[in-house]
């Protein structure tokens, strides 16, 4: 007796795509640091509520709140008699986050290693096969969103909340200077051979090579948009 045909392949979740279910004021706040991301509203620019909110279809409510998430997170200044503003980093703003980052990823990079479970590291692999599939479509934005999820989940693998915490304070302020590195595509393209790299030493438990390929990628993004500054 044949044997029954076998189900088709559940199709595969999109990785990037519109987030539902949260509150209306997250939503708005990611639409608002994707547009700060890309340059659309370019650093020293200010936050017109009346356009935004009409481009963006949501009333001034939910807009001045996610306002006000952003510049928590570094992204906008509240400034007197001209409003929310795009913050403009100078060349030590970006060494100095630079030099911060450094540490606390090639911190996480030993502890992942030592302590991350397997499941934890696939996940990771897993972000860059997604990753990777984006930079084959030269997909900036969505590329871009994946890369920083993986520097997120692999500071996240030794389960240390506050260095979790400490390393998204400093990379949510700087997704625009880091998504400008990538902007000439042989920039991109080394920053992609580091990302197989890392993945490489992640996947072997080797701490020491993983925390000197993050130092390497990080001393190469101030390079990358120093001149762009």
């Amino acid at each position: 007796m044949d044997s029954p045909a076998a189900s088709p392949p559940e199709p595969e979740a999109a990785t990037i795509g519109p987030i539902v279910r949260r509150p209306l004021q997250e939503e708005v706040a990611a639409r608002l640091r994707d547009l700060i991301t890309l340059g659309e509203i370019p650093a020293g620019g200010r936050i017109n509520e009346v356009a935004l909110g009409t481009r963006l279809g949501v009333s001034r409510t939910p807009l001045r709140e996610a306002v006000r998430m952003l510049a928590g997170e570094g992204l906008l200044e509240l400034v007197p008699a001209r409003g929310a503003v795009v913050r403009r980093y100078t060349g030590r703003d970006l060494a100095d986050s630079l030099v911060v980052l450094k540490s606390l990823e090639t911190l996480a990079a030993r502890l992942a290693c030592r302590d991350g479970t397997e499941g934890g590291i696939a996940s990771v692999a897993a972000l860059h096969d997604a990753m990777m599939e984006r930079y084959a479509r030269r997909d900036r934005l969505a590329y871009f969103k994946l890369n920083q999820a993986i520097h997120t989940a692999i500071v996240a693998l030794p389960g240390n909340a506050t260095l979790s915490w400490a390393h998204e304070a400093i990379q949510a302020r700087m997704q625009h200077i880091r998504f400008i590195g990538n902007a000439a595509p042989e920039k991109w393209a080394g920053a992609v051979e580091e990302h197989e790299e890392m993945i490489r030493a992640l996947s072997t438990r080797d701490g020491e090579a993983l925390a000197a390929v993050l130092a390497l990628h990080l001393d190469r993004t101030f390079e990358r948009v120093r001149d762009l500054l």
